[in-house]
């Protein structure tokens, strides 16, 4: 349409004419979108917002004293906000190939103050730092032009003809080279092991494979020799087992036999002695209690009998006094004690002829009757 402005999504449309832009702005800017402009009235510019790259190869001298070339590259672009804007505008809007050499001066001048304060060695070995210090000290300077660093590589630091660098790199070359060569000693020497013990396998290998070879070949020997013999042994093995299984059953033919006698003729013979023992034992025993009776039967007959004889007896004794020539010493206890004499004596003739029942009749009472004396309570009695 006529007069309707739009800017690519990486410029800035910058409107000067009418009214001023915002915060006292000469134009106005506008991003993102179109605008309607008045031609004659109003005119238009546009800002670049895209990346621009900008290249410094500067020599600086160190602490030390010592040039270095340094060589660098830095990303920068114009910043989003308004107030970047409206900044690059109004310096770089003319001339936008002006931004890459300002920033390139500005950056030259802080790598110079910059690697004034550091050693050969810092430099070298803390790039990075150096990077971010640079940035540090130039972000300010940028925002006032209205700049943003997006990036600072510091691409090559050289000492030229000095050799400090080079000098400085020896120490840790040398070692490196004494690395490289005990690595590689050691490789080689790997590589020998490694062949001698690839040797050593294969001699074992081949050792091992003999020796397999011939115990195959002593197996199918001893396997054909096996075969060769194998019927007559198994002809001997089948006869010894024959005699070995005829052997056994005559074992338990007469085992069998054995156990049928012992059935049949020892066990009834056993059990008709046992019986004919017990019977003879229980015969015994009946003959003993009833002769253990008889014999107690005829001992109390026999004492009852003597019992009631005694009276007798002392009777018979007490008139064989009467003719005998008897002196009484100590008056009537002496006639006492012969008549409890006398009583005794029947007493004691009841116990022998209780004790000694069945034995052979002695003398007469004549001829084995000696003369009895017998002293009672201090006096003496004597009996002719």
């Amino acid at each position: 349409m006529f007069g309707y402005r739009v800017p690519a999504p990486d410029e800035a449309m910058l409107i000067s004419g009418g009214r001023r832009g915002l915060e006292g702005a000469p134009f106005r800017v506008v991003t993102g979108h179109g605008k309607f402009v008045l031609p004659v009235f109003r005119k238009t510019r546009f800002l670049t917002l895209a990346m621009c790259e900008a290249e410094v190869a500067e020599t600086c001298v160190t602490r030390q004293g010592i040039a270095l070339t340094v060589r660098a590259v830095i990303a920068f672009k114009v910043g989003n906000d308004h107030e970047s804007i409206v900044n690059a505008g109004q310096r770089f809007l003319s001339d936008q190939d002006q931004m890459a050499v300002l920033t390139g001066r500005i950056f030259a001048g802080h790598l110079r103050s910059i690697i004034g304060s550091m050693t050969v060695e810092e430099i070298v070995t803390e790039r990075q730092k150096l990077a971010t210090e640079v940035l540090e000290t130039s972000k300010a300077e940028m925002a006032k032009i209205g700049l943003i660093v997006d990036s600072l590589q510091i691409q090559s630091i050289d000492d030229g003809d000095a050799g400090y660098i080079k000098a400085m790199a020896a120490p840790h070359k040398a070692a490196i080279q004494r690395a490289a060569q005990v690595a590689q000693a050691q490789a080689t020497q790997a590589a020998a092991e490694a062949e001698q013990a690839a040797t050593r396998n294969q001699a074992e290998y081949a050792r091992q494979t003999a020796v397999v070879k011939a115990q195959y070949s002593a197996e199918v020997d001893r396997a054909q020799a096996q075969a060769a013999q194998a019927g007559p042994l198994a002809a001997a093995h089948a006869q010894q087992e024959v005699l070995s299984a005829q052997t056994e059953l005559a074992q338990r033919a007469a085992e069998l036999r054995q156990q049928q006698l012992v059935a049949e003729i020892v066990k009834p013979a056993e059990a008709e002695a046992e019986r004919i023992r017990v019977l003879a034992l229980a015969e015994a025993e009946r003959m003993k209690i009833q002769a253990e009776a008889a014999a107690s039967h005829d001992r109390v007959a026999l004492d009852r009998m003597l019992i009631d004889q005694l009276p007798l007896i002392v009777k018979e004794a007490a008139g064989g006094l009467a003719g005998a020539n008897v002196n009484v010493l100590n008056g009537a206890d002496g006639l006492g004690e012969i008549a409890a004499g006398l009583v005794g004596q029947g007493l004691t003739i009841l116990d022998s002829v209780r004790r000694n029942l069945g034995a052979p009749a002695g003398n007469s009472d004549e001829e084995s009757r000696p003369p009895v004396r017998k002293q009672l309570n201090g006096g003496q009695i004597e009996v002719d």
